[in-house]
């Protein structure tokens, strides 16, 4: 049976949605093995977090370049194990991280990519939103092994228990790989909201807040939702650029997203509209975000989150 090598993406410790998300993807082609970039002494502890998703087989790199030389070292060891195990398709998550390892592996295979990839079907066909999501692509790679980022919460994960088979390999990062050298790092703060791309309900706030997200956070929080903004409510300083949702910010898809403010220019709109549902609450019904939505609210979010946030605590209550 062909093999299909998914690089297992990780929120600290832990195997993230994503990662079955990629095996769900990859078992439409073939056995799915995941592909652990660990640091020493931590490889096992890596591949036993791998424990759902169609996923039969982990292969498992230990190595302390992967902090000190970032992802160079990674797109390094990830080309060896493509040409020790020769795999029809290589998925893996399309964030900075995952995009920029990606980029660098199909150069170093001489494979073809593409990128933020919403389905990838058994015959190795690639559905994409372009143009800001206006228009739907399908395409295939022709050359290589086929190299595909698939955006965070596009595919329904299936999430089947796995014990899979544990392989440990030792790979050599090559010196050219190690020319540049991580100095210092910070990982994020993780706060008691989800992670942005990982969220199944988010709440963003744009322009129309005027800097106040206190509404905006206070309804997200009743929901359990993660919070985004605009690239105008990021670029004014009222919400740290980690939390824009756009073409040069994050792209999310989750089950529901509500847009508090946000006009909806085709840069908001191509980080978004993938959305399973679209709620937007705007004064302005000219607003064009409405041209997306599923249900709309014509109205000041100062007026109607505080309400709306009143109603599902005490639903939930």
């Amino acid at each position: 049976m062909s093999t299909v090598l998914i690089l297992a993406d990780f929120v600290g410790k832990k195997a993230s949605k994503t990662t079955a998300e990629l095996a769900t993807a990859g078992a439409r082609i073939g056995e799915v093995s995941a592909v652990v970039l660990a640091p020493p002494g931590q490889g096992a502890e890596c591949a036993a977090a791998i424990n759902v998703g169609p996923i039969s087989h982990v292969i498992v790199i230990e190595s302390d370049s992967f902090a000190g030389n970032g992802v160079a070292a990674g797109a390094d060891i990830l080309a060896q194990v493509i040409s020790l195990k020769n795999p029809v398709a290589v998925l893996i998550a399309s964030h900075a991280f995952g995009k920029e390892i990606a980029g660098r592996t199909a150069v170093k295979t001489h494979s073809g990519i593409i990128t933020d990839a919403v389905d990838v079907a058994a015959d190795l066909s690639v559905t994409q939103l372009i143009f800001g999501g206006s228009t739907t692509v399908t395409s295939k790679i022709s050359h290589g092994t086929p190299i595909i980022t698939v955006r965070p919460k596009s595919i329904s994960p299936d999430l089947v228990p796995a014990s899979p088979t544990v392989e440990t390999l030792s790979l050599l990062v090559s010196q050219s790989s190690k020319k540049a050298t991580v100095t210092s790092s910070q990982p994020p703060v993780q706060g008691g909201r989800p992670e942005l791309t990982e969220a199944d309900i988010v709440v963003s706030g744009g322009r129309g807040t005027n800097g106040d997200f206190a509404a905006v956070e206070a309804f997200a929080d009743s929901l359990g939702a993660a919070v985004g903004a605009s690239r105008a409510a990021t670029d004014a300083g009222w919400y740290p650029h980690s939390h824009q949702v756009g073409q040069t910010g994050k792209t999310v898809s989750p089950q529901l997203y509500v847009a508090c403010g946000i006009s909806g220019a085709i840069q908001h709109r191509a980080g978004m509209q993938t959305s399973k549902a679209i709620v937007v609450i705007n004064k302005d019904p000219e607003a064009p975000i409405f041209e997306i939505a599923d249900f709309g609210v014509i109205g000041d979010l100062f007026a109607v989150l505080p309400k709306a946030t009143e109603g599902v605590n005490a639903r939930k209550a």
